[in-house]
């Protein structure tokens, strides 16, 4: 039995879909508001001088603070069940479906959150490792539970949960940058759609 992990937006996704769901899950108010409050930080992203994290944590904050987790969870299966599925490259459905064929274990490892992912996941029998927003009392607190699960926090959780030793062979499939020290942990590693060394 062997192990294979894959990113999901962009990977098993032809897209990436955070935006859709803040836009989903959040009042029109906020996003109205929002455009403009984080113009700032979403023009610096474009010229490479705000990381991925700077904004994703902008966005969490401004899109979700203070709303029900109850709301979110809703929003979450229902982005799971409707909009995710039309989403999805048939390749990574043949792969996935090759990987249990096998017998394989299979995880998913994104920064996407947790509130729809565990849903997909769930519906598909796939083990999770993701970013994970703050809840106190039942309400978003708008901040991510730990680091975001990006970069070499994919690589640092996917040691913590999986003694790697185990497996012959560790597979790994990924499209962008954020990628690489996931990929690096593989044996045999797939980058947009096609095996690299």
């Amino acid at each position: 039995m062997n192990l294979a992990l894959f990113d999901f937006d962009g990977t098993i996704t032809t897209r990436e879909l955070m935006p859709e769901f803040v836009r989903m899950a959040t009042t029109k108010r906020r996003l109205m508001v929002g455009r403009v409050v984080l113009a700032p930080i979403f023009v610096g992203y474009k010229a490479g001088v705000v990381s991925g994290n700077a904004i994703r944590d902008r966005i969490a904050d401004f899109a979700f603070r203070g709303l029900p987790q109850r709301d979110l969870q809703a929003a979450g299966e229902h982005f799971a069940r409707d909009v995710i599925p039309p989403t999805v490259r048939p390749e990574a459905m043949e792969r996935l479906q090759w990987h249990r064929d096998q017998g394989d274990t299979i995880a998913v490892v994104s920064g996407s959150f947790d509130l729809y992912l565990s849903h997909w996941c769930a519906l598909h029998g796939l083990e999770l490792l993701c970013s994970s927003l703050e809840v106190r009392d039942g309400v978003m607190t708008g901040r991510f539970e730990g680091a975001q699960c990006v970069g070499a926090e994919k690589a640092r959780r996917v040691r913590e949960h999986y003694d790697l030793s185990r497996f012959p062979v560790v597979y790994a499939y990924g499209d962008t940058h954020e990628d690489r020290d996931l990929l690096a942990l593989a044996h045999r590693r797939w980058y947009r759609g096609r095996e690299v060394e």
